[in-house]
């Protein structure tokens, strides 16, 4: 087990900042599990640490993404604490993101709390909007920003640092089975994050690409992902062009029949 020092602590609350608005924005994307846990292992001096989870916790959390007013399991604390969890504790990491899923939860009620109380101000914005009065609409949605980005802060510095020890505490006294559960809902997350993703792209034309990167990662002994992700990347080229071919066809087709006639 490892001990999280004050520094620590405080460079994971400003990372926290800035990926909470970041993930507010939805500008850069860098709130994403892989990239915040790496960041998070980066901080903590375990970045092999931080690369696992990252990758596990990206996969469990690919097909949740915010549509509308829905609002998922928040990804931000989710790769934070699954890698703090398994760098402080000593835990690996499929069960690390099974502990790490209520402080996901926990923001994500957070963040939906928010989205209520925030609405009060929509009134004042409107009349800010009226009155064409950009500077006054600027800092009300800087106040609000900020806001959301301190609780982020304050949040990720008291369940990183501060509650550490009762952490271990907990982790340490569970039960083999109790741990083993952990880790067995951990390692079916990731299955089931890919499995929402391709609900929703598994279409029949992609049905190829899907049975030949399965053959390839499955018959074909690799020492890591980066020949899937440059075969991945061949077919998004190839069906890229296909699709601009298509369509220029389609664009010739009626002027070809207007030349007809």
């Amino acid at each position: 087990m490892h001990e999280i020092t004050m520094m620590q602590g405080i460079g994971l609350a400003i990372m926290a900042l800035i990926v909470g608005i970041d993930f507010w924005l939805e500008a850069l994307y860098i709130f994403r599990p892989l990239i915040v846990c790496t960041l998070t292992g980066a901080i903590l001096g375990d970045i092999q640490t931080g690369l696992i989870t990252g990758a596990l916790t990206e996969l469990a959390f690919t097909g949740l993404t915010p549509i509308g007013g829905t609002q998922p399991p928040n990804p931000v604390l989710a790769g934070i604490m699954t890698t703090v969890i398994a760098h402080s504790t000593g835990v690996d990491a499929k069960t690390a993101i099974g502990l790490g899923l209520p402080f996901s939860f926990l923001m994500q009620y957070i963040i939906l709390f928010y989205y209520s109380a925030f609405s009060f101000f929509m009134q004042k914005a409107d009349r800010y909007a009226e009155e064409a009065d950009g500077a006054a609409l600027g800092r009300l949605n800087l106040l609000l920003t900020a806001i959301v980005a301190v609780t982020y802060a304050a949040v990720t510095f008291l369940c990183a640092y501060v509650s550490q020890g009762a952490m271990q505490s907990l982790v340490r006294s569970m039960p083999v089975w109790l741990t083993h559960g952990f880790e067995v809902a951990g390692g079916i997350l990731p299955a089931v994050g890919f499995g929402l993703l391709l609900k929703v792209m598994m279409k029949t034309p992609f049905t190829p690409f899907f049975i030949i990167g399965f053959l390839f990662v499955t018959f074909i002994p690799v020492q890591n992902l980066l020949p899937v992700a440059l075969m991945g990347t061949a077919f998004a080229i190839y069906e890229y062009y296909n699709q601009q071919k298509k369509a220029a066809h389609a664009a010739a087709a009626p002027e070809e029949m207007n030349d007809g006639i």
